[in-house]
């Protein structure tokens, strides 16, 4: 898995005073919880920005004041009207505490049905996992060559090693949809 290097420094106040005042100085309030104690600390817009917008997952070594984290990012919040990024939460993980977290779906090959004439779904673009953070891989490669015109891949028959899948079991993860044209063949055969 990736890992994604990420500096701050702790913050002496908290509140929406304070983190309307961090963001005027182009700071973005944190926190970092799952340690002994929750750690409020703010980073920088920039420093930030490439970890908040890409799809990939990554493990990230915080620098809070020279103390070291390792950490994933759980959840960020913007703004309702101007999509501005408003707040960051991290939790800290460990080698031997299990964690829970997204992971992208990629589809691998090309489905029978496809080159039937059907269409590729993808259903769910990420799938939630609980796992140790070292087994944890960038992406979650589903094959889907045996893939039949009409029919699903669902959350059930997925396996992945070393990782428990907590979507529901007969949540749909790829379809190959019957299309007009490969309907008009069917009915024609």
């Amino acid at each position: 898995m990736k890992t994604f290097q990420l500096e701050g420094s702790k913050r002496e106040s908290t509140g929406k005073k304070a983190a309307k005042a961090y963001r005027k100085e182009s700071l973005i309030p944190c926190v970092l919880y799952g340690g002994k104690e929750g750690v409020n600390f703010t980073v920088e817009k920039e420093g930030i920005r490439k970890l908040i917008y890409t799809p990939e997952v990554y493990i990230v070594h915080l620098t809070i004041d020279k103390e070291e984290y390792t950490a994933i990012l759980k959840e960020s919040q913007f703004h309702p009207v101007n999509d501005e990024l408003l707040h960051v939460d991290f939790i800290q993980v460990f080698k031997e505490k299990p964690v829970i977290i997204e992971i992208p779906v990629v589809l691998e090959g090309l489905a029978e049905g496809v080159k039937a004439g059907g269409k590729l779904s993808l259903e769910m673009r990420k799938l939630k996992v609980k796992g140790l953070y070292p087994n944890f891989p960038e992406k979650l490669v589903v094959n889907i060559e045996n893939l039949g015109l009409g029919k699903t891949i669902q959350v059930g028959q997925l396996v992945f090693d070393n990782l428990e899948i907590l979507n529901a079991k007969d949540s749909v993860v790829a379809a190959v949809k019957l299309t007009r044209a490969a309907r008009g063949l069917a009915a024609k055969g």
